[in-house]
């Protein structure tokens, strides 16, 4: 009757003269009272009586909360800001605090405003975090070139780095792209390579000079003899960023913008350098003949380096197979070397937040929930709590009951509602107080509550997933339970897992309501009606809505709150026929039997599949275990499970899968660019074959540095490999031109063509490692965790990179074009 009663329909319109009007019949509810005064018929429709008269009308919140939020442990309401496309957070968050400010005076007293997350305020330190790194970048890569180059020469050189950093901000700026942490250390990544380009040009005009050519005619001369190998050793380098920005996994978006960045400055580099630096290095650099210019330390002991060079240089010419074999060798011992390095996709973020996830069993209610979270965080207000005595710790909390929050950062994803679920948030001191608060956290929680799943940790930086996730699928939901079982088992043995669980659960209990179809027909009940019933008597049976204002409520009518969710209420229930208007009792026309039931039924592509999880302790290796364990599922798959039922993995291995596979399946494109980019600089095969070669040497500095300073191998690292590859092709592309410059233009012999070119490279070469390596030094002691395995990929892979250009590429030139060096003289005029 409420429903039919409270209706918000059209009657049809009538035809009044040339007209037609709309016929609108009233009776929707306006008011609360408008329900209890409602008439409804009793007796058998005998007599009419109003609700409110029978039952008790009242408005209020869903009884029992779905979900429930506490901030430091009182009743709260939580409000989530979303970001709008292409906005900035930091003006966001300023927009924020004013709100908030504004609001504080506003509202009643004990009642306050808090923000329990606040990533626009971690941003915007690390960005000033990240720009501090890049000016002190600067002024080390500044350093670098007035110790190496002296004053007059250095600023020449460092003038390109305001003028290019400058210029890749605009174009950026046009292009919609904002400063973050991605964007400032993609230009600290190419400091030392952007300077490259200058140190080349300038290098080149001032040994020109010296050799006695006027300085109109000597910037002339380099300008047309390294426009092109630079713009070829520019594009190189470029294109090896471009399968990260082609890549279309999470891991592409978030680095994609290192390739523009990158590309951008590079460009402009090569640009200034060929005109601004070249200009300068005419108007300003001032070099005398050779015999008559007094050396400085800085140029005593570069040529005291490159004499010790042309020694080593020499003994490598002379045995030039050795030293190929030799670095061969190194590079697949490296390669072995790698399966010591542990794997880790992506570091937990340095965010000063610790989360805690809780599962009770299911089924659980929410009050028993709540249960739980307040005790938790009774100890966490007596124990860590910064307060007075306490410096440390944890600065304050939230708890979400019932259902997570919405996604506060890339490294958390809402799981599903349940009464049994709760999510607290915690904010600490700072990063470095994480793993303690996590460790007490951890140990509390174990000892308090066995039968409970929880899960303290921080968050992840990229996204990541679990360290490790097996799926199974089949058909047989109690074939999948025990494959289970079994799985978990073997899991738990494995040195480095912990919480080690599955998806779907444990079994939780129903009542099974058996009808007797036959009694229920000769009682005049339905099916229908007994589930009607049921639900009036417990969670309540909507049977219309309330409209106010713009919002729509539903009206629940139900039993009084004595009998909801009691199992004594069901043998007592009476059945009420909509036919017939009679009731008759539950036990007269069915039978209540308790039934256990799996809490979840997952699936995946459509088939039933339950997911295995683990954690890993302090020194877990995901990577190792995931090897570890393969085998065994390998033969348990083949030999025990019935056929049809798969595993795969999840987790962190299937996202790190999916998004360095990725970036892998693009890196063809970008070989194929660098190779006819190459062949159009060469026109030679063997030439680019050599070049093509350096690329993968470059890993033996990347896993002597991992190694070393016992970093993980992950995507960060693999980025900062790719890098590197561009970084070794510019280096070997160069110095490959200047051996065909020597012997085509200046006429050397092919013997003293490839030491000559060595020589005169070697600066530049040992200068552009030195400021690259030094450029680094901020990002990888300021840039936190994700940054620290890249920076040391690039750093220690350029230190080994350059000396294998040094000996590896002179060496392998020599092979391939049959250059002999027995019984060869070293030309000393090549040393000045």
């Amino acid at each position: 009757m409420i429903g039919s009663t409270n209706i918000l329909n059209s009657g049809g319109q009538i035809n009044l003269g040339d007209e037609r009007i709309i016929l609108e019949p009233t009776g929707n509810f306006n008011s609360v009272e408008d329900i209890r005064e409602m008439l409804i018929t009793v007796g058998g429709g005998n007599q009419l009586v109003k609700l409110g008269d029978i039952t008790t009308v009242s408005q209020g919140y869903i009884d029992p909360p779905t979900q429930r939020v506490r901030i430091n442990g009182k009743d709260a309401i939580s409000l989530h800001v979303n970001l709008k496309e292409n906005a900035n957070v930091i003006e966001l968050g300023e927009e924020v605090n004013k709100v908030v400010f504004d609001w504080q005076k506003r509202i009643p007293v004990g009642l306050e405003l808090t923000r329990v997350s606040s990533l626009d305020t971690y941003i915007d330190v690390k960005v000033n975090d990240f720009i501090s790194n890049l000016m002190q970048s600067i002024g080390i890569v500044l350093a670098v070139m007035l110790i190496f180059l002296g004053i007059r020469t250095g600023f020449v050189i460092a003038s390109l780095i305001p003028i290019v950093t400058i210029m890749t901000l605009m174009i950026m700026g046009l292009m919609n792209m904002g400063l973050n942490q991605v964007t400032l250390a993609a230009l600290i990544m190419a400091l030392g390579m952007l300077v490259d380009n200058a140190i080349v040009v300038a290098e080149t005009i001032m040994v020109k000079m010296e050799q006695g050519i006027a300085k109109k005619q000597a910037a002339v001369e380099a300008f047309t003899e390294l426009w092109m190998p630079l713009l070829i050793s520019t594009l190189t380098t470029s294109a090896a960023f471009l399968a990260f920005y082609l890549s279309p996994t999470t891991m592409g978006d978030i680095v994609g913008p290192i390739f523009v960045v990158i590309t951008i400055a590079l460009l402009s580099s090569w640009i200034i350098a060929l005109t601004v630096i070249t200009t300068f290095c005419y108007l300003f650099i001032k070099v005398q003949p050779k015999g008559e210019r007094k050396q400085s330390i800085i140029d005593r002991v570069i040529n005291a380096l490159k004499g010790k060079y042309k020694d080593l240089i020499l003994v490598a010419l002379r045995n030039k197979y050795k030293i190929i074999i030799g670095i061969f060798i190194a590079f697949f011992a490296s390669l072995f070397g790698f399966g010591y390095i542990p794997f880790i996709f992506f570091p937990d973020s340095d965010r000063n937040m610790v989360t805690i996830d809780i599962n009770l069993p299911e089924g659980y209610k929410i009050e028993r929930t709540t249960e739980v979270v307040k005790k938790l965080e009774q100890y966490m207000s007596d124990s860590l709590k910064v307060n007075d005595k306490q410096k440390t710790g944890i600065l304050d909390w939230s708890s979400y009951i019932g259902e997570g929050p919405e996604s506060y950062d890339l490294g958390y994803s809402p799981d599903e509602p349940n009464s049994n679920y709760a999510h607290i948030l915690v904010n600490t001191s700072s990063f470095n107080e994480n793993v303690a608060v996590i460790e007490r956290l951890d140990n509390f929680t174990f000892n308090s509550f066995p039968n409970a799943d929880i899960k303290v940790g921080a968050l992840g930086a990229g996204g990541s997933g679990t360290p490790i996730e097996i799926k199974v699928s089949g058909s047989n939901p109690d074939e999948l339970s025990k494959i289970s079982e079994t799985i978990k088992q073997r899991l738990s043995s494995i040195s480095g897992t912990k919480n080690v669980k599955d998806d779907w659960g444990p079994k939780s209990k129903k009542f099974l309501i058996k009808i007797d179809q036959n009694r229920a027909q000769t009682a005049g009940v339905s099916s229908s009606d007994i589930a009607t019933s049921l639900q009036t008597v417990l969670d309540g049976f909507q049977t219309g809505e309330y409209r106010e204002d713009d919002k729509s409520i539903p009206i629940i009518m139900r039993s009084s709150a004595g009998q909801q969710q009691s199992l004594a209420s069901l043998e007592t229930l009476n059945i009420y026929s909509q036919t017939s208007g009679k009731s008759v009792p539950l036990l007269q026309v069915a039978s209540i039997e308790p039934q256990w039931q799996y809490s979840k039924i997952k699936r995946f592509d459509l088939r039933r599949t339950i997911n295995i999880t683990s954690e890993l302790r302090e020194g877990g290796n995901a990577s190792a275990i995931t090897a570890e364990i393969t085998p065994w599922l390998d033969e348990q798959k083949k030999n025990v499970w019935t056929i049809g039922y798969e595993y795969e993995f999840g987790g962190d291995a299937k996202q790190s899968a999916e998004s360095m596979g990725s970036v892998i399946g693009y890196l063809p494109i970008s070989g194929f660019i660098i190779v006819l980019l190459l062949i159009i600089q060469f026109n030679s095969f063997r030439k680019m074959g050599m070049v093509v070669l350096t690329i993968p040497l470059g890993i033996i500095g990347v896993v002597i540095g991992l190694l070393t300073f016992r970093e993980a191998f992950g995507f960060m690292p693999f980025l900062g490999v790719i890098s590197l590859a561009g970084i070794v092709i510019n280096n070997a592309i160069v110095l490959i031109d200047r051996m065909e410059i020597e012997q085509k233009d200046l006429g050397r012999s092919e013997q003293d063509a490839v030491i000559a070119a060595c020589l005169q490279r070697f600066r530049p070469i040992l200068l552009a490692t030195f400021t690259t390596v030094l450029g680094l030094i901020p990002l990888y002691i300021s840039g936190g965790e994700m940054w620290e395995g890249m920076a040391i990929s690039i750093m220690i892979g350029l230190l080994f990179g350059t000396v294998i250009t040094l000996l590896f590429i002179p060496s392998l030139y020599s092979a391939l074009f049959k250059v002999s060096y027995k019984g060869y003289e070293f030309n000393e005029e090549l040393l000045e």
